[in-house]
């Protein structure tokens, strides 16, 4: 399960656009979360953590930011998310040059973190530049081989989809439109996808309240 590809140059916006929709939808792409970044290493911030049911928040409602948010993180959500402490953590930002599958080093145009602990993996990101509506439904309806729509999850904005791919490892993702911010959230992990659910959507939840705008 791939992860929606990142929005490139202002120039290159409608190219990116393009091929976004024709992306695969899910991302099974690694990354760490939570907690305040320093060179790779993970260091908790000072927030206090709840866990909430994304069905408990009413999250069509809700709009959030589209700039950095993962120093809002709670480590607690964090390591929920995990299942420990992270061992790992990392964030970029709004024209950061990273990586991009099969496209090599691109510069990026959104916001996101990434948490690791053993083989398992949380992430979260939105997109820098506005979403509409015409295109969230879009990108929702957006759909790749292997992997699966999860039919009656609960909201993550409107609209929003969420889904899972792999069998063996698993990633279950959560992504939706908070106003003009396109926001998505995954984690990553050994075995089936119904046991990573639970725990994404608390992570989820986690994400779309420490991103509120």
């Amino acid at each position: 399960m791939r992860r929606d590809r990142p929005l490139r140059t202002v120039a290159a916006v409608s190219t990116a656009v393009r091929a976004l929709l024709l992306a695969v939808v899910f991302t099974a792409l690694p990354v760490t979360v939570g907690v305040a970044m320093t060179g790779g290493r993970a260091a908790a911030p000072p927030a206090t953590y709840s866990p909430t049911a994304l069905g408990d928040l009413d999250t069509t409602t809700m709009t959030i930011g589209r700039a950095s948010f993962c120093d809002r993180l709670p480590a607690a959500a964090v390591t929920d998310a995990l299942g420990q402490a992270a061992t790992y953590a990392d964030s970029y930002g709004d024209g950061d040059r990273r990586a991009v599958p099969g496209n090599g080093a691109d510069v990026l145009h959104e916001y996101g973190c990434v948490f690791r602990a053993g083989a398992t993996e949380a992430r979260a990101w939105v997109f820098a530049p506005p979403v509409g509506v015409a295109r969230a439904k879009q990108l929702a309806a957006a759909r790749t081989p292997g992997c699966r729509v999860l039919q009656g999850a609960p909201a993550f904005g409107r609209p929003s989809v969420a889904g899972s791919c792999g069998t063996k490892t698993s990633t279950v993702t959560f992504r939706g439109l908070f106003g003009d911010a396109w926001l998505s959230c995954s984690l990553s992990g050994a075995g089936a996808a119904s046991t990573l659910v639970d725990r994404t959507e608390r992570w989820c939840a986690a994400v779309a309240q420490a991103d509120q705008a």
